[in-house]
C-alpha cells in the first residue's frame, strides 16, 4: 500500500491510520493494555471497543495537530457583498460601485469599502481573492494615457523586455481621464501588478489600488505622487539645466522656453533645471519668454511664434519635448527664420523624429525604454515584498549635440 504524506514544515505528517508504531503504542496500546489488566478479562466488552476506536482517533488529531496540521473547512461560507456592506456600513448598490471603478462615490467611502473587501478576504463571483493569488498571476498591466506616438512605443518595448525575462505577459489598457474604465479593470483582473506610464492618478484612484492591494509603480508620474507610491522617471532637472548650459556656452543671452503644461511634474523640473543655469550665469529668463501648451505640435508652433515674434527676439528656444520643438520648426519656417543661422532649438527626449527633420535636432536623451524596464522590475519587487518602502528612481539623461544649434550670430 502506497503511503501519503503531507508536508508541513519540517515536520512530515503522516495521514490518519498511518502513524508511527511508536506513538500508536505509547497513545493507544498502553491504555487499551490498562483497561484489559483493570477488568481482569480476556473478554474485551462492546463499550471498551469504542473507548479504543476513540483513543486512536484522538491519537492521530493530536499527532496531526501537534506538528501543525489544520484541517481545510470544505463548508466555510463565502464573504457576500452583503456581508460587505454590513462591514462598511453603506449598501450593496454603493459597493458594487465602488468595485465596477464608478466614480461617482466619494473618496473617503471609496477607500474604507476597499479595506473592508481586503479585511474580510471578499472573493467576488469568481471565487478567488485578487490580493492572494497576484504573487502567482503571469500577468502585469501597463496603463498609458495613449498609445499614440514614439514615446508611448518606447515605453510598451521596456515594459514588454522586463517582463519577458521574468516569464511574464504584457495587458496593455489605456487610461482617458474623466474614464474611470482602466481602474476597473485593475480592481477585476487577475494580475501581479501595474505600471502607469504617464496617467494623471488622482488621491482617490491611488487610494482605490493601495486599499485594493494593488501594486502599482508610475512611469513618468504626472504629478508628485506620495511617498506611498513607488515611481520612475529621468533626470529632468538636471536635463533641463544640461540643454542651458549648451546654449549659454554658445554665446545665446536672449533665451525662451516652450513648456508642457503647469501642472506637470516632468515639465517643471525641465524649466526649473534651466532657469537654475540661466540665474547661474548672471541672467534672467522673464516670465514673459517661457510658453505653457498642451504637448501637441499644433499648439506649440502657434506659442512659438508669439515668443519668435516679441521684439527683441529670442536666439535660441528650449522646447520640453521634441515633439514641440517640432512646432518651434513649423513656426520658423512660417515666420522665415533659418534654424540654426536665426534661431537655435534644443528639445527634450531624444525620439527618432529628431534625426528626420533638417536640421537634425539637438535634443536632451531620456532612457525611455529602460526607464521602463526599471518600471517593471521595481513592479516585480514590491509585489514579492508588499512592506518595502516605495522607492523612487530616476535614469539620466544626456545632451545630443546635432545640427540645429550654433553659436549666436555676431559672437
Amino acid at each position: 500500500m502506497n503511503e501519503s504524506v503531507v508536508s508541513t514544515g519540517s515536520c512530515p505528517v503522516h495521514p490518519p491510520r498511518m502513524i508511527s508504531a511508536c506513538f500508536f503504542f505509547e497513545v493507544v496500546i498502553l491504555p487499551l493494555l490498562q483497561k484489559l489488566r483493570n477488568i481482569g478479562t480476556h473478554t474485551v466488552p462492546p463499550p471498551l471497543i469504542h473507548d479504543v476506536r476513540r483513543e486512536i482517533k484522538r491519537a492521530n488529531v493530536a499527532q496531526l495537530f501537534r506538528c501543525g496540521y489544520r484541517p481545510r473547512m470544505q463548508n466555510a461560507r463565502r464573504t457576500t457583498l452583503a456581508d460587505v456592506a454590513k462591514a462598511a456600513g453603506t449598501t450593496v448598490p454603493t459597493i458594487s460601485k465602488v468595485l465596477s471603478g464608478r466614480s461617482d462615490v466619494s473618496a473617503e467611502t471609496r477607500s474604507r469599502v476597499m479595506e473592508i473587501v481586503a479585511e474580510l478576504g471578499y472573493r467576488g463571483r469568481s471565487g478567488r481573492n485578487a490580493a492572494t493569488h497576484r504573487g502567482r498571476s503571469p500577468f502585469v498591466d501597463l496603463v498609458l494615457s495613449g498609445v499614440e506616438g514614439t514615446w508611448a512605443n518606447r515605453a510598451l518595448s521596456g515594459v514588454a523586455h522586463a517582463a519577458e525575462e521574468a516569464g511574464l505577459d504584457v495587458v496593455v489598457s489605456v487610461a482617458r481621464p474623466p474614464d474611470d474604465a482602466w481602474l476597473t479593470r485593475l480592481l477585476t483582473r487577475r494580475l501581479r501588478g501595474a505600471v502607469l506610464a504617464l496617467v494623471d492618478t488622482t488621491s482617490e484612484q491611488l487610494a482605490t489600488l493601495a486599499a485594493a492591494q494593488v501594486p502599482i509603480v508610475l512611469l513618468d508620474p504626472v504629478s508628485q505622487p506620495p511617498s506611498t507610491v513607488a515611481s520612475v522617471g529621468a533626470a529632468n532637472w538636471a536635463g533641463g539645466r544640461a540643454a542651458a548650459e549648451h546654449l549659454l556656452s554658445l554665446g545665446h543671452r536672449r533665451l525662451a522656453v516652450l513648456a508642457g503644461r503647469r501642472t506637470h511634474l516632468y515639465s517643471q523640473a525641465r524649466i526649473d533645471g534651466f532657469r537654475s543655469a540661466v540665474t547661474q550665469a548672471g541672467l534672467e529668463l522673464p516670465d514673459h519668454r517661457v510658453a505653457h501648451t498642451d504637448w501637441q505640435r499644433a499648439s506649440a508652433a502657434e506659442q512659438a511664434t508669439e515668443l519668435l515674434r516679441a521684439t527683441p527676439a529670442p536666439t535660441a528656444v528650449f522646447a520640453c519635448s521634441d515633439t514641440m520643438a517640432l512646432g518651434v520648426y513649423d513656426a520658423s519656417a512660417a515666420l522665415g527664420l533659418r534654424i540654426p543661422d536665426d534661431v537655435s532649438v534644443v528639445g527634450f527626449d531624444d525620439l527618432p523624429e529628431a534625426q528626420w527633420v533638417s536640421p537634425a535636432l539637438t535634443t536632451v536623451r531620456q532612457p525611455i525604454a529602460e526607464m521602463g524596464s526599471a518600471a517593471l522590475r521595481m513592479l516585480l519587487r514590491i509585489s514579492s515584498d508588499p512592506a518595502r518602502e516605495a522607492p523612487r528612481e530616476e535614469l539620466a539623461t544626456s545632451l545630443v549635440v546635432r545640427g540645429s544649434t550654433a553659436a549666436v550670430a555676431g559672437s
